[in-house]
């Protein structure tokens, strides 16, 4: 009987290593491991926050798989940055200096780990570059030129061990070093016409790594409470926690986006009791309007995340309404090990693999045992079995309705919740319940006038539901309330756009999209539907080349049982061009 072939997937890979490590072991080996140590747990997070993982690592190298070459590259630059930072504070004979190499490429899959080519380029090209720098690949090249402020230094072609065919080098530049401008400043967003608001990621002062769950999921809750006073424009989570770990300044910050205010502060837990400090910065003037520490037991923290809003609020003399005032009022729950258990499911739920979906089920189902009512747990509970039965992950026979059984018992436990409509409102659509979608996600925004998430998700149940016009409004805004937003919202600006006929805008989109997740595969769908119907037939061809590879049973009748589009006309346009690209029937 044939061997079963092994799996393949297109991946970024990051590579990094200490220069110089033996010798530094040789002088002081304590110090060594100390010092690596410190910068591993630092590399880890940088990691993690730009969407990579890390899947080999032995003694002083780290190598790391990203989905977006785009990210990868971010990251990689991040850790340098952040370790010569470090450096600079440290006597010479202190400091550790990283080499870093990424390359974009096929690799073979066996379990967690990964081999082949693609590794094996970005682990040489680590070994040629310079110490404290970044080199690159051809390939990883033409995904990231254009869209990030880089310059790149062409190293030529480079011959290197156990790969037949030289590889085309690049040293990563900032702008600031090429002459071009300053390093990572984003163009100034426009600041809006109410007061307006960042929350950075407060820091983890327990001492032990392991808690930035905890610190983070507290950071996430007091975004949360403030985005739903109407009178504060308030951005989301995910463009806040881009700057964790980062030195950056609180100007900086307000400028990339687009805020005249910021929040920062830090969380100190030790057994049961709570240390917060919290303070709120005049972005434009670096003063500082408020400051306040709160010593507490751990059960009290519900009622700091609402006098942390409350005072920010009444810091910038926002009056909040009656209604504004009854939600804050409102717990998540009273157990603690419930209140826990939910914070580690959604740092797991967030990093979006099969693993990480399951260990989030079982967080969330723990804390449903400890506390029937915890409708926050309900919902994101729904959102994992709703992700089971997107990616077949699972061996339920219809995970879709056991999405829709945890989404209704969260808006029956707690109707003022609008992560639990939205999660209603995405799977009603996915169930071709195309009304009942729009009014709960419309309710969801109604709720929380700031949640991004809230109104990129009813942007693509509208273009679905034959309103593509709202439906780039409502993505617009999304984006707007998280400018550093994630792939999908393009997915979702580009269908909107597919089904107005903006073909142009809708493949612009789909390509920025693409170019930060390459193994997005309703963006590779999509783009083919679309070169599919102008007649571009070999880049359609090779798009659903790609979509075969991620999903090696996807068919046209398979896609016309997933995707929703209520529209006849428009759902006909879509297969037929699907059928054009080449995707078997």
């Amino acid at each position: 009987m044939a061997e079963d072939r092994p799996q393949r997937r297109l991946a970024a890979i990051l590579a990094a290593d200490v220069v110089g490590y033996s010798a530094l072991m040789e002088a002081d080996e304590e110090a060594a491991l100390r010092t690596l140590k410190g910068h591993r747990e630092l590399i880890d997070g940088l990691i993690f926050r730009h969407q990579g993982r890390v899947f080999g690592a032995a003694g002083d190298s780290v190598m790391a798989e990203f989905a977006s070459a785009v990210e990868a590259v971010r990251a990689a630059i991040a850790i340098q940055e952040e370790v010569a930072a470090r450096n600079a504070e440290k006597p010479a004979g202190g400091r550790m200096t990283f080499r870093i190499g990424v390359n974009l490429g096929d690799v073979m899959v066996d379990g967690g780990n990964l081999f082949g080519d693609g590794v094996n380029v970005a682990a040489r090209l680590e070994g040629l570059c310079a110490p404290g720098e970044v080199y690159i690949s051809n390939s990883v090249l033409a995904q990231v030129e254009g869209k990030l402020r880089l310059a790149f230094e062409d190293k030529g072609e480079q011959s290197v061990k156990n790969i037949a065919r030289p590889v085309r080098v690049y040293q990563v530049r900032s702008e600031a070093a090429s002459g071009a401008g300053p390093t990572a400043a984003r163009e100034a967003l426009p600041l809006p016409d109410k007061p307006s608001i960042a929350v950075l990621p407060f820091s983890n002062m327990s001492g032990d790594p392991e808690q930035d769950y905890f610190s983070d999921g507290i950071t996430e809750d007091v975004i949360t409470e403030l985005s739903k006073i109407s009178g504060l424009f308030v951005i989301a989570r995910n463009s806040s926690f881009v700057y964790k770990g980062s030195p950056v300044s609180v100007r900086q910050v307000g400028q990339e986006l687009g805020v005249r205010y910021v929040l920062e502060g830090s969380v100190r837990k030790a057994g049961n009791r709570l240390r917060i400090t919290a303070q709120l910065i005049d972005a434009a003037t670096d003063h500082h309007l408020w400051v306040d520490r709160y010593d507490r037991e751990l059960e009290d923290i519900f009622a700091v995340q609402d006098e942390v809003a409350r005072k920010v609020a009444d810091a910038l003399e926002v009056e909040l309404t009656a209604r504004e005032r009854k939600q804050a009022e409102q717990r998540y729950t009273e157990n603690m090990e419930a209140y826990d258990c939910f914070l580690r499911g959604r740092s797991y739920e967030a990093r979006s693999t099969k693993d990480s979906n399951l260990l989030a089920r079982k967080m969330f189902e723990r804390a449903i045992e400890l506390d029937p009512d915890f409708a926050g747990a309900y919902a994101i509970l729904s959102h994992t079995h709703w992700r089971d039965w997107r990616n077949q992950w699972g061996h339920d026979p219809d995970p879709l309705d056991r999405a829709l059984e945890a989404a209704e018992k969260a808006v029956a436990l707690d109707d003022s919740l609008p992560l639990a409509h939205a999660y209603l409102a995405w799977i009603y659509v996915f169930r071709n319940q195309h009304e009942k979608a729009i009014a709960e996600g419309r309710r969801a925004i109604a709720l929380d006038s700031g949640f991004a998430e809230g109104y990129g998700r009813l942007g693509l149940i509208l273009s679905l539901s034959g309103e593509p016009e709202a439906a780039v409004d409502a993505v617009r805004t999304a984006m707007r309330l998280d400018p550093h937003y994630p792939p999908n919202y393009l997915i979702y600006l580009g269908h909107a756009y597919y089904a107005t006929g903006k073909y142009e805008q809708a493949i612009a989109a789909l390509k920025d999209s693409l170019a930060r997740n390459p193994e997005a595969m309703g963006c590779n769908t999509l783009l083919a539907v679309i070169y599919g119907e102008l007649g571009r037939t070999e880049e359609a061809n090779k798009l659903v080349a790609d979509v075969l590879r991620i999903s090696p049973r996807a068919t046209v009748s398979h896609m016309r049982e997933r995707l929703p589009i209520k529209d006849p006309a428009l759902a006909e346009r879509y297969f037929e061009g699907l059928s054009k690209a080449g995707l078997p029937a």
